[in-house]
Parts: C-alpha cells; sequence; structure tokens
C-alpha cells in the first residue's frame, strides 16, 4: 500500500535519497516525490503530494528569511546539512500557485582526482602560484565536485590561504594544510564580483569562484589571475574554443581586443565535462575536454583564432589534452557509454557518427 501523502517527512526523504545514492530529489503537487538516480527519474510509491504537502515539507527545512524570499520573489536557493551524512543544495520555487522544490545531495566524501576521471596533468597545474582555471560544463555536469576535488588537493598538500565564494556553498572544507574561508553569497557577501575585490585585501593564494556569470566578476577574475593568484572558475559552456568565445563576447566591443590578451596572458586550463549515463552498469561517468594554455594556444587566444584551438588539443596528448569527442570515443570503445549517448553528446555529431561507424565496421572484419 502506497504512502499516505500526510506522513511523508522530509526526514526520511532526505534518509532515503542518501541510502539509494540519488543525485536528486523533487518535490512537486500533484506527483509523489521522484529521486534521480543514475540519471533517471524514480517516483516512490506514495499518493501524491497535495499544495499543503508541499508547503509543510518546504517548511520543514526552510529558514525562515528564505520563505521571506520565496513569498516576494518566487523563489530561493539555500544550504543545509544532513548530520554527518551529506549536504543538500536546495531550490524551493512556486510553480502554478504550489511550492516546488529540488534538492541536489552532494556526497560528504570528496573525491580523488583519479577517481573522477581527469588525467595526472591536471594535478600538476594545482602546483601554479598563478592563473586561471576554468572548469565548465551544462548543470548537473559535477562541476562542483571537480573543484571541491582539486581544492581539497591543495588543502592537503599546500599551505596556502584559500578563498571560495559560492551560491550556496555546497562541501564545506576543513582546514588541512592551508586556511580556507568559505563565503557565501546573500549570507557573508552581496555578489561575486564584489567578493574578489574585497578577498584581494585578505592575503588570498587560491580563489575559487562558484560562478563567473556576469561581467564584472569576469573581469575581476581575470584581474586576480594576472596579479598573481591561482583562479578557480566555472562557466555554463562546452568546449574550451566556445568558453573563451563566451567571456571576450561578455565584454564591449571596444574590450574586446585588451581581454583576449589579459586571457591569453592569464589562462591555465579549461577543463569541460559532461555527466553520462553508463552502458555497463547503473552508474554515470564523465566526459572530458582538457585545453592546457601552452604557447600556441595563448597565441590563438591573443589572435582571435580560437576556431583553431581544437586541432591544437588534439595534438596536444603529450601535455594531457583531449577533446570531448576523442574521450566520448575512448568510453564507447571500452564499452563504457553507448553509441546513443556518444552521438548526442559529441560536438561534431556528424565526424563521430562517422568515426563510430568506420570503427564498428573494422570490427567486423
Amino acid at each position: 500500500m502506497s504512502i499516505h501523502a500526510s506522513d511523508i517527512v522530509m526526514q526520511d526523504m532526505l534518509e532515503l535519497a542518501v541510502e539509494e545514492n540519488a543525485s536528486d530529489l523533487h518535490i512537486t503537487e500533484g506527483l509523489s516525490p521522484v529521486l534521480r538516480i543514475h540519471g533517471h527519474l524514480r517516483p516512490l510509491d506514495a499518493q501524491p503530494l497535495r499544495p499543503e504537502d508541499t508547503e509543510r515539507l518546504m517548511k520543514e527545512i526552510t529558514p525562515d528569511d528564505h520563505q521571506r524570499k520565496l513569498r516576494e520573489g518566487g523563489g530561493s536557493d539555500f544550504g543545509i546539512s544532513f548530520g554527518e551524512k551529506a549536504r543538500f543544495r536546495v531550490s524551493i520555487f512556486m510553480q502554478r500557485g504550489s511550492v516546488g522544490m529540488a534538492l541536489r545531495l552532494i556526497p560528504s566524501r570528496l573525491m580523488p582526482l583519479e577517481e573522477i576521471g581527469l588525467p595526472p596533468s591536471i594535478k600538476e597545474l594545482l602546483f601554479k602560484p598563478r592563473g586561471l582555471i576554468l572548469v565548465t560544463g551544462p548543470t548537473g555536469s559535477g562541476k562542483t565536485t571537480t573543484l571541491a576535488s582539486m581544492v581539497n588537493v591543495i588543502n592537503e598538500i599546500r599551505d596556502c590561504h584559500i578563498i571560495t565564494v559560492e551560491d550556496p556553498i555546497e562541501y564545506y572544507h576543513k582546514h588541512k594544510k592551508s586556511i580556507i574561508t568559505q563565503r557565501e553569497l546573500d549570507v557573508d557577501v552581496p555578489s561575486f564580483s564584489e567578493a574578489l575585490r574585497r578577498g584581494l585585501r585578505q592575503d588570498p593564494d587560491v580563489i575559487l569562484v562558484g560562478e563567473m556569470r556576469d561581467l564584472e566578476t569576469m573581469e575581476a577574475a581575470i584581474t586576480a589571475a594576472e596579479t598573481g593568484h591561482l583562479v578557480f572558475a566555472t562557466l555554463h559552456t562546452t568546449g574550451a574554443a566556445r568558453t573563451v568565445d563566451r567571456i571576450v563576447d561578455a565584454f564591449p566591443t571596444n574590450q574586446q581586443a585588451q581581454i583576449r590578451t589579459q586571457l591569453a596572458s592569464s589562462i591555465e586550463a579549461v577543463i569541460s565535462q559532461l555527466l553520462l549515463k553508463r552502458a555497463d552498469r547503473e552508474a554515470r561517468v564523465a566526459a572530458f575536454e582538457i585545453m592546457i594554455a601552452t604557447p600556441s594556444i595563448r597565441a590563438l587566444i591573443r589572435d582571435n583564432k580560437t576556431f583553431r584551438i581544437t586541432s591544437d588539443i588534439q595534438t596536444g596528448a603529450k601535455w594531457g589534452m583531449v577533446t570531448l569527442d576523442a574521450h566520448l570515443t575512448q568510453l564507447f570503445e571500452h564499452g563504457i557509454i553507448s553509441y546513443e549517448e556518444a552521438i548526442t553528446s559529441a560536438q561534431d555529431t556528424d565526424g563521430m557518427v562517422e568515426q563510430l561507424q568506420q570503427r564498428m565496421s573494422t570490427r567486423k572484419r
């Protein structure tokens, strides 16, 4: 018999999400609670939630100030701890006049870079004294996990001051060999750009910017990287060339040449990632494009020839570079992802179809 909607409590839902290793929990009127497990939506055996149920469940975990933001602005985001087991990033919102919630599970264990699937060349970047390292990809592609793992490596092996600016704070870091200052938007600081400007006066060595979402933040991040800090940031782009173009295009035309020059000298790497369903078992796997800034790539950025970056990445394996399509091909070859997943995730779909069909026909001979 299915659970009655009025008997559902958030404590049990959070417990279940952790037990089932779900990535997300959805609470919405007209449906039973839904877990996303390995990329698939799994409704629970419970009665559909009524508007009064979703409001009650929201109030069980939402601080008063975020309830006020929901009433006044139609939504709010915040983080909550679930004991020692995990943290959740919570998004509350109004839809069709009733409350909805989406909760992202943030695992308590920080994964080693090798387990994420990153090559050893990435670890070398973490010893750089200055520069800009961008981790890019769509929402839900694991950017936060990758950045948290990088910060954890620095925290364990370098003695420095790390400042993170996040919206909201997802992974909590303990001081190890480094000092870690974690600042949350709207709680500790009003904006990313303001946090960056103030942060430069706080003796930082490493700065993590949760998201470069506006011109001021991009400008401040590039300046911080130029002035002797190692800066990590994220963007919602796929591919190294598109990432560079996205930053340059955000600036007015009369500033773009200057920004290209600044970016060419400060950028150290772009790590672009997707999270894909595995074909060999119920789990997900990350696919990466990795660009390391060589003198040739810096010149392409400076000279506005970003369309040639991909060919440099293709020939840059000795520096640890790989294109997204090459990595997708490797994953398909090893039976880790399906043909359909490789094709739909590729940047050059036609080229990927041709390549995979050639490989499959070669195998059959």
